[in-house]
């Protein structure tokens, strides 16, 4: 079979796959890209991104380099309410973009003590992420050891980096409340702030670097960056489902499709849950080139409910939060069921066409029961409820951890690959390169990590293992 010099298969069509493909395409590569759905976005699909999109520079940089402008392919506006807090006795916390107007607004909630922790714990997130952007944010995977041993990027962070979140932030803060509010960061990357690393903090500080609403949500920047890779001569294959690689003298040269078709290429990117990969979806070559990840380390799921009518009176981002502030991660981590008081995220998306409730749950390939799944939406239901907020759930059929997992088999139902459980599974994830020659790997489940920008940065990573590979 005759194989096409400086070709370059691209499975799955996320956010890495396709970062992936608008780089190498732009370098004169012929690329073709192959994703099973018929629609393009991986797991942005799954669940709506409604407070927009952070480190706007990571895209215009991506969109550069491909030869095209972010502000000319997408409308994006600055969001200056990122989320609005709600309990049961009816106070509300609202976190906005401006460090100086939150810290007002959180000694209004709490008090001038409470003030000054907000300000001592947004110089800490910077702090952290000043000293992890470079040596492991926008590397490519970064050892621990190496990490370890730089004496500079250790003084920056200190030892009280390597503690869980939570504890970091009862530094700052004597109200749980604010805990809840800031621990958040580590739920949006299906991690438990009770085990998840201090460094998460950095996440705040990210967060103030400006949270940026796609006109069309994060759907527009999809499209964009596809119409971007296509306009570059990137092929984009949809209904597409790669189920082996093909090799060659030891080498990734190529995939096999579901019907028996072979396409040949010189290299292989895989846009796929690691977890999948490792299961045998992509064969057992792929399989054997990466680390499997055990069912005990997943990511937390969900149970999500979509609402066809508008939000009213709420912000884009509303959280409705339990009175017990660690309740459901300790239902969740140590005994293994659905929370009996799960924090709720009622969000808008697709220009407020519809609204998302999402509800934490754990991964499990197993359906939960009925009576479960109709527990925790009455318990949804009476928290905002009890916030002076009322979403009717009984009447919409939910999305549940066993669907996700059908929806992406191999996952275990997890959203976000590997949870970040402990510092050192920051080092955990795979980097771009695999065990087989010429087979790559990109996506939230591989490093720099899970969120929208860290699975572009993923998809630039692997482009450049490539372009190494090609020189």
């Amino acid at each position: 079979m005759n194989r096409t010099p400086n070709r370059i298969c691209i499975v799955g069509a996320g956010m890495g796959g396709l970062t992936a493909a608008m780089l190498l395409a732009a370098r004169g590569l012929e690329v073709v890209v192959l994703e099973k759905a018929e629609c393009p976005g991986g797991k942005t699909r799954a669940i709506p991104i409604a407070n927009g999109i952070t480190m706007r520079p990571v895209f215009e940089a991506i969109f550069d380099a491909a030869g095209a402008s972010l502000a000319a392919h997408l409308e994006l506006t600055r969001m200056g309410l990122l989320a609005r807090h709600h309990w049961a006795d009816g106070a509300t916390l609202d976190i906005v973009d401006g460090r100086a107007a939150n810290a007002d607004a959180v000694g209004r909630f709490a008090g001038a003590a409470a003030a000054r922790g907000y300000s001592d714990f947004a110089a800490r997130a910077e702090r952290y992420f000043q000293a992890l952007e470079a040596p492991f944010i926008m590397a490519q995977k970064p050892g621990a050891m190496a990490l370890s041993a730089n004496a500079g990027l250790a003084r920056k962070l200190g030892l009280s980096a390597l503690s869980p979140l939570w504890e970091g932030l009862r530094e700052h803060f004597s109200d749980p409340r604010l805990c809840q509010v800031f621990g958040r960061a580590a739920c949006y990357i299906g991690a438990s702030p009770l085990l998840a690393p201090a460094t998460l903090m950095m996440i705040s500080h990210i967060e103030q670097m400006g949270v940026w609403q796609p006109r069309g949500g994060i759907g527009a920047l999809i499209a964009a960056m596809a119409e971007v890779a296509q306009a570059r001569g990137a092929s984009l294959r949809l209904g597409a489902e790669v189920v082996d690689l093909r090799i060659e003298a030891g080498r990734a040269r190529g995939v096999v499709l579901a019907g028996g078709e072979v396409v040949a290429a010189d290299a292989v990117i895989g846009n796929a849950d690691v977890a999948a990969i490792a299961a045998g979806r992509l064969g057992q070559a792929a399989a054997r080139a990466v680390a499997e990840v055990p069912a005990g380390k997943r990511s937390f799921s969900a149970i999500t409910w979509a609402l066809p009518a508008p939000l009213e009176a709420l912000p884009a981002q509303s959280v409705f939060l339990p009175d017990d502030p660690t309740a459901e991660f300790s239902d969740l981590h140590f005994r293994a069921r659905l929370p009996a008081q799960p924090s709720v995220q009622l969000a808008a998306h697709a220009q407020g066409a519809t609204a998302m409730v999402l509800a934490p749950s754990r991964a499990d390939t197993r359906p939960l029961s009925p009576a479960a799944i109709a527990e925790c939406g009455r318990a949804a239901q009476a928290l905002m409820r009890a916030a002076g907020h009322f979403q009717n759930l009984e009447d919409t059929v939910p999305t549940t951890p066993d669907l996700f997992a059908r929806a992406y088999p191999g996952t275990g139902g997890a959203l976000y690959g590997q949870a970040l459980h402990g510092w050192t599974t920051s080092f955990a994830r795979p980097g771009a390169a695999t065990r087989l020659p010429g087979f790559y790997l990109c996506g939230g489940g591989t490093h720099p990590g899970a969120g929208v920008a860290m699975a572009a940065l993923s998809g630039r990573r692997a482009a450049e293992r490539v372009l190494e590979q090609k020189a």
